[in-house]
């Protein structure tokens, strides 16, 4: 006996009157349809269509952006038998996006997960263009899967598969990484800036981490994606410094000098500051390092920095681009806590203050 056949196989058309979805060849199994009567359906003039091995379009029209989505992640991902087919999405551009970080749901598509220019677009990227334009799907999977690409799926293996993101009921690579398999894929420069620019600007993610994953994928090797990433740093630092003028403006914090230099009297240049107290002897610097090459040297010039600036008995508070964005409220609360602070402390050394 087939233990895979159900003991009372339902008829074919209670299919056909079912909403327009996408299923795999275990789940019409599950509804009573052999792979016979499948192809069958699927003959030139059918019903139906096979859209990628295993995976069946039950209508003869052409696929709708929703379900290419779904046959390639039901591709990707071999959903079990009886795991049910996932629900559809309706009007997948204009439905807002959650970037919740939950764990890993189980579903019909495994570990895959979109990522590259369909990902972007699920992130509401402007710059990236729409689902419909798109000849194939990127699907992110792992590096042990046997998968070729075939019709509207494009398989991406990874060694680390990056945890993914809630839109819209599907999984999506977060924005950092679908950034670099997008950009693997590009040779116009203003393409790219345009898309690490949007990614910056729009709060989708840090600087940082776009470059640690371009660095992870070798882009970085490429002059157009270098030049890309100067201009991300410095929109990443514009950005930050807004949210930090915004922190002090709008969290009833005493205004600082702003962008300033430090001296010793007729001494040596201290370092420049992006926000200083000189009352309290209290300093800020926002902290946007990027993974590259020269981390490790300018996270020792950080630290020179701070060393000689606390023995001075100023206090210096790093921030991150990544808390002001995200825990504005409690940088706040730490910068205001270092303000009321500097009462109990020793009178700092007389520094120059100079405009940077």
């Amino acid at each position: 006996m087939n233990h895979n056949t159900p003991l009372s196989p339902r008829p074919l058309r209670h299919l056909d009157t079912t909403q327009r979805r996408v299923l795999t060849e275990a789940q019409l199994r599950d509804h009573g349809v052999t792979r016979a009567a499948a192809a069958e359906r699927c003959r030139p003039g059918g019903p139906w269509q096979q859209l990628l091995p295993g995976v069946y379009l039950l209508h003869d029209g052409a696929p709708s952006d929703e379900e290419r989505l779904h046959a390639s992640l039901m591709y990707a991902g071999r959903p079990p038998a009886g795991g049910g087919s996932p629900r559809l999405i309706a009007s997948v551009p204009q439905q807002p996006v959650d970037t919740g970080r939950d764990a890993r749901p189980v579903t019909a598509y495994g570990e895959a997960m979109v990522t590259g220019f369909a990902a972007l677009a699920l992130h509401r990227f402007s710059s990236a263009p729409p689902l419909a334009s798109l000849a194939q799907v990127d699907v992110l999977v792992p590096r042990t899967r046997r998968l070729r690409s075939q019709g509207p799926a494009r398989i991406l293996r990874t060694h680390t598969l990056p945890e993914p993101q809630q839109v819209l009921g599907l999984p999506v690579a977060p924005v950092a990484r679908a950034l670099a398999d997008a950009v693997d894929t590009i040779t116009d420069a203003d393409l790219v800036r345009r898309l690490l620019t949007e990614a910056v600007r729009g709060g989708h993610t840090e600087p940082a981490s776009i470059v640690r994953e371009l660095t992870l994928a070798r882009l970085l090797e490429r002059p157009h994606v270098v030049d890309a990433v100067d201009a991300l740093l410095a929109e990443g630092r514009a950005v930050a410094e807004d949210r930090l003028y915004t922190l002090v403006r709008e969290h009833g914090i005493p205004a600082p000098l702003w962008n300033v230099d430090l001296r010793l009297p007729g001494g040596p240049h201290l370092g420049g500051l992006d926000a200083y107290w000189p009352d309290q002897a209290v300093a800020i610097e926002l902290d946007t390092r990027a993974p590259r090459q020269d981390e490790d040297a300018m996270w020792s010039e950080y630290a020179r920095k701070r060393e000689i600036l606390e023995r001075l008995g100023i206090t210096v508070l790093y921030i991150t681009p990544k808390k002001l964005r995200e825990a504005m409220e409690q940088q706040a609360t730490v910068v205001r806590t270092a303000l009321m602070a500097s009462t109990d402390r020793d009178p700092a050394s007389y520094v120059v203050v100079l405009p940077r």
